[in-house]
C-alpha cells in the first residue's frame, strides 16, 4: 500500500496505521517532515519513505533531509502510484 501524506499533522495518523512493508510518499507540506526525525519517528525503519523532489526545492528543505529517505520527482511519483495498487492519501 502507498500512503501519500500532504501535510505534517497527517502523518500522526498515517503511521498508525501503515504497516511494515508499506511505502509513504511525502508530497506538498507533508514534505517537511522528511526533515525531522522527532516527525518522522521509526517510519523510516520499518517504511519506505519517500518525498516529491520539486516540493522539498519548493520549501528550501531539499539538503535537510533524514537518512532513509528517498527522492522522487513526478515521474517516480506516478511509478509508485502505478506499482502500488491500493493507495491512501492522508489530507
Amino acid at each position: 500500500m502507498l500512503h501519500i501524506v500532504n501535510k505534517t499533522a497527517s502523518l500522526d495518523v498515517c503511521r498508525r496505521f501503515a504497516q511494515p512493508g508499506h511505502a509513504v510518499l511525502l508530497i506538498e507540506d507533508g514534505v517537511l517532515a522528511a526533515t525531522r526525525a522527532d516527525l518522522l519517528g521509526d517510519a523510516a525503519a520499518s517504511l519506505k519513505v519517500y518525498a516529491l523532489q520539486p516540493d522539498l526545492a519548493a520549501r528550501g528543505v531539499a539538503g535537510r533531509l533524514q537518512p532513509g529517505i528517498t527522492t522522487v520527482d513526478y515521474a517516480g511519483f506516478v511509478e509508485l502510484v502505478a506499482t502500488h495498487p491500493n493507495n491512501q492519501s492522508w489530507l
